[in-house]
This record gives C-alpha cells, sequence and structure tokens, in this order.
C-alpha cells in the first residue's frame, strides 16, 4: 500500500504537498488535511488516497471558483463555460454548482436583473438588446420575460437622448435625408420601429 513519506508546506502557506514512497502525489489544502488525518509512516490503500485525492481537488477547484463567482454576479451558463475553459472534470460540476447555490452566488434571476440593472446605469439599451444579451448569458426565457416584464425602461426617453448627442451628424441636412440616418441609428442599436417613429416624429416636428 502507498506510504506517506513526506509532507511539505506549500509557498502560499495555505497548501501542503504530499509525497507516498518518495514520490510527490498530490497538493491538499490544510482543512481537508486535518480531516484525512494524514501523517508521515502511515499506509492508505488506494481507494483512500483516491477519495483524498478528489476532496483536496474539489476544494482547490471551489476556492479558484469562487474567487471567479465573487467579481460579479454570474450565470449558470457563465460558471459551466468556466468548467470548461479550466477544464474542471465533470465529476466535479453537480457538487460546485450545488455550493455556489447554497452561497447565493447562482440565481439566475438575480443574474438577469443585476445585468438589467447594471446596463441602464451605465450603458442603458432597449429591452430588444437587452434580450439578446441575456439569451447569450444563458438565462431562460421566461426568466428573461418576467425580469424584463418587471423592469421599467423608457425607450423613447432613451432613443432620443442618443439622437440628441449625435445631433451634429445630421443637423445639416434635408429633413428627409435626417430621418433615414436617424432611423438607421437607432435601427442598429436595437430599438424597435415603432419607438423609432415616434421619436424621429417628434424631434422633425421641433424644427420644423
Amino acid at each position: 500500500m502507498p506510504t506517506v513519506t513526506s509532507i511539505k508546506p506549500q509557498k502560499n502557506g495555505k497548501r501542503l504537498n504530499i509525497y507516498f514512497d518518495g514520490e510527490f502525489s498530490f497538493g491538499i489544502d490544510l482543512d481537508n488535511f486535518v480531516k484525512a488525518g494524514l501523517k508521515v509512516d502511515q499506509e492508505l490503500t488506494e481507494k483512500e488516497v483516491e477519495e483524498i485525492i478528489k476532496k483536496a481537488e474539489f476544494q482547490k477547484t471551489l476556492d479558484k471558483l469562487l474567487r471567479f463567482a465573487t467579481l460579479r454576479p454570474r450565470s449558470e451558463k457563465e460558471i459551466k463555460d468556466y468548467f470548461r475553459r479550466k477544464k474542471v472534470h465533470e465529476s466535479l460540476y453537480l457538487n460546485l454548482l450545488k455550493r455556489l447555490r447554497q452561497l447565493s452566488l447562482l440565481d439566475d434571476e438575480k443574474f438577469a436583473k443585476w445585468w438589467v440593472e447594471q446596463r441602464q446605469s451605465f450603458r442603458p439599451k432597449p429591452k430588444r438588446i437587452l434580450n439578446i444579451e441575456l439569451r447569450i448569458k444563458g438565462i431562460k426565457k421566461e426568466i428573461i420575460e418576467k425580469v424584463l416584464g418587471e423592469t421599467k425602461i423608457d425607450e423613447v426617453k432613451m432613443a432620443r437622448e442618443l439622437l440628441e448627442k449625435k445631433a451634429y451628424k445630421w443637423h445639416a441636412l434635408p429633413r428627409r435625408q435626417a430621418g433615414q440616418k436617424m432611423s438607421q441609428y437607432l435601427a442598429g442599436r436595437g430599438f424597435s420601429w415603432e419607438v423609432i417613429n415616434s421619436v424621429i416624429v417628434k424631434i422633425l416636428n421641433e424644427e420644423l
């Protein structure tokens, strides 16, 4: 059976390197090290070693995942993309996701609300664009509809403010051409034709 021949601290002081039969075997966090009761000259079965490594790998992955998940709210799709990007073993997926939920760090509805609030505070977008962005983030249709349905977004005001910032581009153009340019600009930013027509008609009428 494998025998623990050496236990050495890692440079970060938070993990230990475990050596079996004179060769490095794995790294382990202090908590799991204490729980496993590892000590020099201890003999373990292959199954025991495998179980300890699995727990140590889970904790190591969780520590890194928590740093990623606490930088800002994350959708479940973003977390799963992280797993694939970091080549996390699939056997750890369910328990890692469960742990994030227990810590209130994984909730797609809360994520969707946060995303919409951030957009409206710093980079206002019409609901059509928010819908697309949330779908890309893996948020389910029903959650998107609920969140956007509960969010008050004055798209007419938003569109008008965008046009006012770019007014210099079409201020001197003929009425018809100016209207076309403004329509193209707003359409490219995801506004509906209903909103576009409403805003442009008002602006052009004000300039008469």
